[in-house]
């Protein structure tokens, strides 16, 4: 119980950090971030693998298969717009 509380406790720390550091950067910003935001998340699929992988708990692969999805869908999105990012700037 009490690992569970610490968990709960460092993931809703790490979601409020994290959403002031999003809100403060500058929109013109958030493109070029796209490319760090896909490390991130590729990191964040690979890691989710391993756990999923390891785990006996049923609650638990599906939770590890939820944070595979999502973050594919991150990894996807970030692709997406990067690569509309770098059309803006070809030559027609």
């Amino acid at each position: 119980m009490g690992e569970m509380l610490v968990g709960i406790y460092v993931f809703v720390l790490a979601t409020l950090a994290g959403r002031e550091v999003i809100t403060k950067v500058p929109p013109t910003l958030h493109t070029p971030l796209m490319s760090g935001a896909n490390a991130i998340s590729g990191i964040s699929i690979v890691g989710a693998l391993v756990v999923s992988a390891q785990v006996d708990s049923g609650l638990a692969q599906w939770l590890g298969g939820l944070a595979i999805a999502l973050a594919m869908v991150n990894v996807v999105g970030g692709f997406m717009v990067t690569d509309r990012m770098l059309e803006m700037f070809k030559k027609r």
